[in-house]
């Protein structure tokens, strides 16, 4: 028998089966575009994204009728929600975490409920990514919608609600929309009456792991898959990664490097403390039960590769071009072997932890007639290290100390890269071999909850780590230095309140 992954992400949905060792026997992939009708709105047709996942589950089904799917997981993204009436109609697009749209309600109800009393219950800081503010927007802004809606769905239970099962939510997930209690694992009505919801208007929480319900032989046919398949909670798409990286116990931690850089630790009881309030920290479910993680992550991460690649890597694209490489590989074959001398400060975007700060801007410094395109290259791809090892740092500081790495998407495919970041960080940091962890960590979570074979059992015979990329002793003690210089850039250049707008 196999088991199926579904990842339901912000710019496209994967469907992966694996076998019974873990191993990839069928993949899917489908985009869906980002939907801007304003500034600071961004949304996802949440009818279209469900159409899609579809399309994968049932393209990976015809793949696999000869080890036909037993169980099933959805790994999802954060925070965003899809209006749905009692008729199980979708009345609205979902509205997705960088819609900023309900920044000026996040002070307005911190003040009368109290952020740090928000904090002791959610584990989370408040900022307009999150459902609840989302949800007070749509209340004040389109009031005849909130009256017609019966429930609002983060992705993994729309898509429960798509397969005819009554919607579960993984706690992991359930922590990120702002209105979980993290310690008594379930909705917390005092948030909900703030804003007017009963708890019947979302799904309902479940361990990740928890066996949600078996998909109708009706709906299974139009998929293509067998009777009887079960669909089991997965939760937020950071947390099933980090499974699917070989995360189980404390010590250990995801870096994950795609748009964004994220690290994921594992770790055994929450963990709450005015030095993670005040660095936006959270502190949240596992995907592995009785667990809890955090989030560290630079917005800018790996995007500052591709911006790199648009604005200076002309050459390279022609030899990719030529030779038929990866154009990422061209690139990074030219990062020189020793550290730069520039800094970079990494804020293309807005911060993410620890600062949340959208009115800061990046910042090259050093620069000089002699400087090359290789060495600012080297630099930008420095600065986000150094961001999260600043990351690192303040972690370790809170009790959250993380000794192993493991590496997960396109930056831990290039040794090179990941020896910087090893030098940087001054960490060892372990490849993977698995490429779609999320759905990977879901495939896990489905053959324990039909097997009973344990989450960590599961772990040991499925994930394969590659190689342990280590610090060199040499350029670890130059970042140490620069290290001690990187952490002055952000207040000095936010004394001088410097704006990008025209």
């Amino acid at each position: 028998m196999s088991y199926l992954g579904l990842d339901i992400g912000t710019s496209g949905c994967k469907a992966v089966v694996f076998n019974e060792y873990g191993e990839e026997i069928a993949a899917a992939f489908r985009e869906y575009p980002l939907i801007t009708p304003k500034e600071g709105w961004v949304e996802l047709d949440s009818e279209e994204v469900c159409t899609r996942c579809f399309e994968v589950i049932k393209e990976v089904a015809l793949k696999t009728t000869a080890d036909p799917v037993q169980a099933m997981g959805i790994s999802s993204q954060g925070e965003a929600f899809t209006p749905v009436d009692k008729n199980d109609t979708i009345l609205g697009n979902g509205m997705v975490s960088s819609d900023t749209r309900a920044s000026k309600i996040v002070g307005e109800f911190c003040a009368e409920f109290g952020a740090e009393k928000l904090y002791s219950i959610t584990g989370h800081t408040a900022y307009p990514m999150f459902s609840l503010f989302k949800l007070i927007w749509i209340k004040q802004n389109k009031p005849e919608l909130w009256k017609i809606t019966a429930k609002f769905l983060c992705f993994e239970d729309l898509m429960h609600l798509k397969l005819g099962l009554d919607p579960a939510i993984g706690y992991p997930l359930a922590g990120r929309t702002m209105m979980f209690n993290v310690i008594d694992h379930q909705w917390d009505k005092e948030i909900l009456a703030s804003v007017g919801l009963e708890p019947g208007q979302l799904a309902r929480p479940l361990p990740s792991g928890s066996i949600v319900g078996t998909i109708s032989a009706k709906i299974a046919s139009q998929l293509g898959l067998p009777d009887q398949v079960v669909v089991v909670a997965g939760g937020h798409d950071q947390s099933c990664g980090a499974l699917g990286a070989g995360i189980v116990s404390k010590g250990m931690a995801m870096y994950a490097t795609g748009t964004v850089e994220c690290i994921t630790p594992a770790f055994e009881k929450p963990v709450f403390g005015d030095n993670l309030f005040r660095n936006n920290y959270c502190t949240y479910d596992f995907a592995i039960p009785g667990m809890y993680t955090t989030v560290a992550y630079s917005l800018t991460g790996g995007n500052i590769l591709k911006w790199y690649r648009d604005e200076f890597a002309f050459q390279e694209k022609e030899v990719a071009k030529q030779s038929g490489r990866n154009i990422y590989e061209v690139i990074l074959d030219s990062l020189p072997e020793k550290p730069s001398k520039l800094l970079v400060l990494p804020y293309f975007t807005p911060t993410g932890t620890p600062y949340f700060d959208s009115s800061i801007t990046g910042a090259i410094i050093g620069l000089r007639f002699n400087t090359s395109r290789e060495e600012i290259l080297r630099a930008l791809l420095e600065g986000v290290a150094f961001e999260m090892r600043l990351n690192l740092s303040i972690l370790e500081k809170s009790g959250i100390v993380i000794d192993e790495l493991r590496a997960i998407g396109g930056g831990g495919k290039s040794k090179v890269w990941t020896q910087l970041k090893a030098n940087v960080l001054n960490k060892p940091i372990t490849t993977v071999a698995v490429t779609e962890a999320g759905c990977f960590g879901v495939a896990i979570l489905a053959k324990s909850a039909v097997t009973g074979i344990t989450i960590d059992t599961i772990v040991s015979e499925w994930v394969k780590t590659s190689q342990t990329i280590f610090p060199q002793e040499e350029f670890a003690e130059y970042y140490e230095k620069q290290f001690q210089t990187y952490l002055k850039l952000y207040p000095a250049l936010k004394s001088i309140k410097y704006k990008d707008e025209q």
